[in-house]
């Protein structure tokens, strides 16, 4: 059984049950679009109204904005930790906060 997806919901429940960050850095949802177009669409559906992604085992972005209690905090830690089934993207430090605000906007 590939407990890969369990690890990264359970990763992500234990940031979120943490509660709000105080401090959540803020960035553009729309250069955070046009970095996810070029980044993620290969595998993520990335557009709020595209529920299936390329990849069936990687969630569209409007359903990670959507868990409850979904966190900049939250998005920021999960794209910096490696998954064995996600390529390794590496983004600048100001695009992060980008890419953070995009999903964000997806709720």
């Amino acid at each position: 059984m590939d407990r890969r997806p369990t690890l990264l919901a359970a990763t992500l429940t234990l940031l979120i049950a943490s509660g709000p960050s105080t401090a959540q850095e803020v960035g553009s949802a729309a250069r955070g679009l046009a970095l996810a177009q070029q980044l993620c669409a290969e595998c993520h559906a990335v557009q709020k109204q595209q529920n299936k992604s390329p990849n069936g085992n990687a969630p569209a972005f409007q359903t990670i904005a959507s868990v409850p209690g979904m966190t900049a905090t939250a998005l920021s830690v999960a794209l910096h930790t490696s998954h064995e089934t996600m390529p390794n993207v590496v983004l600048d430090p100001n695009e992060l906060p980008d890419v953070v605000a995009y999903i964000l906007s997806l709720k």
